[in-house]
């Protein structure tokens, strides 16, 4: 058992007692050895010696005992019983914004709710609004948030299935009778929204290959099984269809389930216009007609081996998978301007991290040492600010401690540097929650908004461009504040953003973290149109976040960015002299 689930099954009995109203320490005590598991970095053999768990800070005698039960069977009977006391369908509750142990006990015990499907009739028949604490406002909003995760259902956050995604992939590459293997579809365009997976496979033993398919450890049901198509329903929960061609059907086959459907029309457009028919299968020319009065020269269909010659059959460079949306990309490889995208191995650092002294996992050292470990030459510390008590938020006395902790760290450091920074919130008049003495004394500031979503398009807007003109900040960082799937972006005019933000030369955040992947792909290209830097930050909360940057990466080429239109491609110097004439220009002490 992993450490993930251990520290997953902690939470739940956390949840379990605060539902029972058990006391907040005995609670609190669970929480806190969820924390320290999820962030032990030592040998997680440990888990199943009672002695070892017992030295682990936040870990006490009785919860070492669970953890080892965890660690050694698999399961917990303490979390069976417990789990016996509650409907099955309760623990769905927590998954809904605004909703907290308290207000789900209300609504179990006065209006006997234990599902999502319960509480929507409750909140349709108005009852939720009878109870004391509710309201109409809050019923109204509990209806808005069930109707949006029906509209959402069957749809996935592309990080939260590229684990499952990639471990196939690579099981399947590994078998003796597959030539290749890739993802197609949505996931290998790197949208941010996936619906379902797309899997394609050239064998000469496609009964072979399905069978291993379909049987894969990671498939928890089989939808269909056929010698060409295969469909299954993974464990996340996503639909995943396999496709088997042979070797020449490959690259028309991997062309047209990559997709999307409008750079399909245009590319099969294109061979027409050369005489050809183009389908998921072949390129051929196309059926003489007869009765045709003008038969003009039929060209010839060069040998097509993989995507790039079937692109340049029609003329065309080779457009990588994130841009075949039928956005420009046409014109660009005709042209020969596509541009060179950015690839992961130019990222040198990142900038949004956050330590235990806030709401991070990990402590300055772990994070640095976790981004050497990925081949980084710089990381910035960015903890929240005092206004996000949500957040832990840190004071000046706090943020100072931290700064001069950077400072004596960096002193140690060889062939890698810490940034001193904070993630600033915007306050509700645009002004940042530090004075510019303090913002003074760090190398940069990330500016953000984390309440008051509620203004207008007009009030939002002028509430960030106040903020991005304080001459300290360098970041706007996720600047809609949208949570995939969850929250909509906040009213904000983007263009005017942009337009304050080539002004101000403030940088703009490409928010790698999977749940936000904001500032949205489709934005980039205007920004980069209006000399807008980037900077792609994995917005880390521990350690293992770090690797978030990839997810970056995949909406920054989505969004035509290369490697000159990202800030944190720099090299240490370079980075650094930036940020040093930022400040310098804003009146800096350092």
């Amino acid at each position: 058992m992993t450490k993930e689930k251990i520290a997953g099954e902690l939470e739940q009995i956390a949840t379990l007692l605060e539902l029972k109203n058990e006391n907040p320490f005995k609670i609190r005590a669970y929480t806190n050895a969820a924390r320290a598991i999820e962030t032990f970095g030592g040998n997680i053999t440990n888990f199943q010696d009672e002695e070892a768990l017992s030295k682990i800070p936040g870990i006490g005698k009785s919860i070492a005992l669970k953890i080892k039960e965890l660690a050694t069977t698999g399961s917990l009977k303490y979390l069976e019983e417990l789990s016996a006391e509650f409907p099955s369908g309760i623990l769905e509750l927590f998954s809904l914004p605004g909703l907290g142990a308290k207000k789900i006990k209300a609504l179990h015990d006065k209006l006997q709710i234990s599902s999502i499907e319960q509480l929507q009739k409750a909140c349709e028949t108005g009852r939720v609004a009878e109870l004391p604490g509710f309201g109409e406002t809050t019923q109204q909003k509990l209806c808005d948030i069930i109707a949006k995760r029906a509209a959402h259902a069957g749809s996935f956050q592309f990080g939260q299935i590229a684990p499952e995604a990639e471990t196939l992939r690579s099981d399947l590459a590994a078998h003796s009778s597959a030539a290749q293997v890739d993802l197609a579809g949505s996931y290998r365009r790197r949208k941010e929204i996936v619906h379902d997976l797309d899997l394609l496979v050239a064998t000469k033993n496609p009964e072979h290959f399905t069978k291993f398919f379909v049987s894969h450890p990671l498939v928890e049901s089989i939808i269909a099984q056929g010698p060409t198509k295969s469909s299954v329903r993974l464990r996340s929960g996503v639909q995943c269809d396999l496709r088997v061609v042979s070797a020449t059907e490959y690259p028309f086959a991997l062309a047209y389930f990559t997709g999307n459907k409008e750079h399909n029309i245009e590319l099969r457009s294109r061979a027409l216009q050369r005489g050809w028919t183009l389908n998921e299968y072949r390129l051929a020319p196309l059926p003489v007609d007869p009765k045709a009065k003008k038969k003009g020269p039929i060209k010839k269909i060069p040998n097509v081996h993989d995507e790039a010659g079937l692109y340049r059959a029609v003329d065309l460079d080779f457009i990588p998978p994130e841009l075949r949306e039928n956005w420009g990309e046409f014109e660009a490889a005709e042209n020969h301007s596509l541009p060179k995208l950015i690839e992961k191995e130019n990222l040198r650092g990142a900038f949004h991290c956050h330590t235990t002294a806030s709401d991070g996992h990990n402590s300055i050292e772990e994070m640095a040492e976790a981004a050497q470990e990925l081949g980084l030459e710089y990381l910035g510390i960015a903890d929240h600010s005092r206004s996000s008590i949500q957040a832990h938020g840190i004071d000046e006395a706090k943020l100072r401690f931290q700064i001069a902790r950077i400072r004596a760290l960096n002193n140690k450091l060889r062939g890698f540097r810490l940034f001193a920074g904070v993630e600033c919130d915007i306050l509700r008049d645009g002004t940042l929650d530090f004075p510019d003495e303090v913002l003074a004394e760090l190398d940069y500031v990330v500016a953000s908004v984390h309440s008051v979503f509620n203004l207008s398009e007009v009030e939002m807007t002028r509430r960030v461009i106040r903020a991005m003109e304080n001459p300290f900040v360098a970041i706007l960082a996720h600047p809609t504040g949208r949570l995939l799937l969850k929250r909509d972006p906040y009213p904000i005019n983007i263009p005017k953003i942009l337009d304050a933000a080539a002004r101000t030369g403030t940088w703009i955040e490409l928010n790698a973290a999977p749940k936000r992947l904001d500032l949205d792909w489709r934005w980039w290209p205007l920004a980069k149109q209006k000399g807008v830097k980037c900077v792609i930050n994995p917005d880390a909360h521990r350690t293992e976040r770090l690797q978030d940057l990839w997810f970056g990466i995949g909406i920054a080429r989505k969004g035509w960015l290369t490697k000159a239109d990202v800030m944190n491609c720099l090299p240490l110097v370079k980075i650094a002299g930036a940020l040093r004439a930022k400040r310098e220009s804003a009146g800096g002490d350092r």
